[in-house]
């Protein structure tokens, strides 16, 4: 069966309808939490039709494709009569030093900061763009070899650091849970980030900026909203036909 507008619409409404429960059972507001449209792959109608259905907060986790949606995403507004509040692009995979420019070009927050060298490059390419660039740091809380992200143990001391760049606003942490058919085993992981979060709040680290929660994606995004998430990267759910 093809993927029509109505059934992305009936897919948009079934994540909210499921946010907003989280949220009421974790004594949330669901204004709190937003959804961030991971394209991926799919063909550009569909992401047009998630545009014009309100949804204009996107990320990729890939450099090209961050680049190419983003230049299919303009034009086809530009076309538009009426076009919709603006779109934020959100780079949320793995970032190289080599691509930072690229990036910082086409989005509007970076969550995958995994490395101080990473974040002088983007403090450096922010400063001579004239701009502050805001961030996440990338924590690996399911403490898995293969994934990217700072060990728990070394957060707060690359907190400190990468808030004293001038150029880059630190505005939380981001973390992958374990990959399962089981929500609840992303529980533990999504834990373990609010509870470094809180402490780096204490702390002061990142002031005003630091606010936020990027965690849960389609497998696991309402037991990351009972935990606190602020920002769920989704992507399969919103597409699935």
């Amino acid at each position: 069966m093809a993927l029509t507008k109505a059934k992305i619409e009936r897919n948009v409404r079934r994540i909210e309808e499921n946010v907003q429960a989280a949220c009421a059972k974790a004594n949330r507001r669901a204004d709190e939490v937003s959804i961030i449209a991971v394209t991926k792959t799919v063909e550009f109608e569909p992401v047009a039709w998630l545009v014009e259905l309100g949804m204009t907060e996107l990320g990729e986790s890939r450099v090209q494709h961050l680049i190419t949606r983003g230049q299919e995403l303009a034009e086809y507004l530009r076309r538009r009569q009426q076009p919709p509040r603006p779109v934020r692009w959100h780079m949320i995979g793995h970032l190289q030093r080599n691509k930072v420019k690229a990036v910082l070009d086409c989005s509007e927050m970076i969550h995958s900061v995994d490395s101080l060298r990473l974040a002088e490059e983007i403090n450096a390419r922010a400063e001579k763009l004239g701009r502050h660039v805001s961030v996440m740091l990338q924590i690996n809380c399911s403490r898995e070899d293969r994934k990217f992200g700072i060990a728990v143990g070394a957060a707060t001391h690359m907190g400190e650091l990468v808030s004293t760049l001038p150029n880059i606003r630190l505005a939380g942490l981001m973390t992958m849970a374990r990959l399962s058919d089981d929500a609840e085993a992303a529980r533990a992981a999504f834990v373990r980030l609010r509870e470094l979060y809180e402490e780096m709040r204490n702390d002061k680290i990142g002031g005003d900026d630091f606010r936020h929660l990027s965690m849960g994606m389609s497998q696991d995004y309402q037991v990351a909203v009972e935990e606190g998430a602020t920002m769920l990267r989704i992507g399969t759910a919103l597409f699935q036909e």
